[in-house]
């Protein structure tokens, strides 16, 4: 008889600065791995036992990208997770960079990747003065004047259902590059603050069911170049027709980038 198999929703935020992305890779530090180390030691603390488990993740963010929330899948054999008990002590043991916001119980029949479900990505940056160093983790600094009027009026191209071949990273011939995002625009920051911020700093904000590799860094690269003049908007337009076949390599830099939240279009609670 197969073990008897139990399901959690854990949500989850982390800063990306000191980690490879989300994804365990030999001999590098990421997200998954410490997340792994940290269930692994609860539950032998817990069990006193090995525990057999697993553990999935509604998506993968690159090296150096951060979560404000997200959501990963626990599946447990054999006996039930003691939530109570197991959610403050994985909390109080992963790294100061990466925390827990809740546990529930979800339902043998929710799959975390392809449950539908909405993100939402913010890309922060600022131009002008340099920024205080302690920025870098957050935000994305352009030193010259970007024509941030442009960029914005820019920004609201990328909106609707569009082959986004060329903001797909490397493409084969078989990639699905066609997609639909929700809304994109580019607004004042009023959402991270401090006092070592710069007076004024901006962000992309983006929504979709899911993105390409790179996808969103990709459209924050060509809006940074129409914001230094090197390109026009008709050439952007051109890239949002795939007969073009214009293949972009100009990736913004990770740090600004972060996963703001992941919503699902039903939780899946367990009952």
């Amino acid at each position: 008889m197969q073990p008897k198999r139990h399901f959690y929703l854990i949500k989850l935020q982390y800063l990306g600065f000191r980690y490879h992305g989300w994804q365990k890779q030999p001999q590098l530090k990421t997200v998954e791995r410490m997340v792994e180390r940290t269930a692994s030691y609860v539950l032998r603390k817990l069990m006193n036992r090995e525990e057999m488990f697993k553990i999935l993740a509604a998506g993968r963010t690159d090296a150096m990208v951060s979560v404000n929330q997200t959501y990963i899948q626990l599946f447990i054999e054999k006996e039930p997770l003691n939530k109570e008990e197991f959610f403050p002590l994985f909390n109080q043991n992963l790294p100061q960079d990466i925390r827990a916001l809740e546990i529930i119980e979800s339902r043998a029949d929710f799959n975390i990747i392809q449950h539908p479900q909405i993100k939402e990505y913010l890309y922060f940056f600022s131009f002008g003065q340099k920024n205080h160093p302690f920025c870098a983790p957050f935000m994305v600094n352009i030193v010259e004047d970007l024509d941030l009027q442009s960029m914005q009026k820019a920004a609201k191209l990328f909106e609707g259902k569009k082959d986004f071949r060329s903001y797909t990273y490397r493409p084969k011939p078989n990639t699905q590059t066609k997609g639909n995002i929700i809304s994109c625009e580019i607004v004042e920051n009023d959402l991270l603050s401090a006092n070592f911020f710069p007076e004024k700093s901006y962000m992309l904000k983006i929504r979709a069911a899911g993105f390409k590799r790179h996808q969103i860094r990709l459209i924050m690269g060509i809006l940074f170049k129409l914001g230094k003049g090197e390109v026009d908007i008709s050439f952007i337009e051109e890239t949002l027709d795939a007969k073009n076949n214009i293949q972009l390599n100009h990736i913004a830099p990770a740090s600004g980038l972060i996963l703001n939240s992941v919503e699902f279009l039903e939780m899946p609670q367990k009952i």
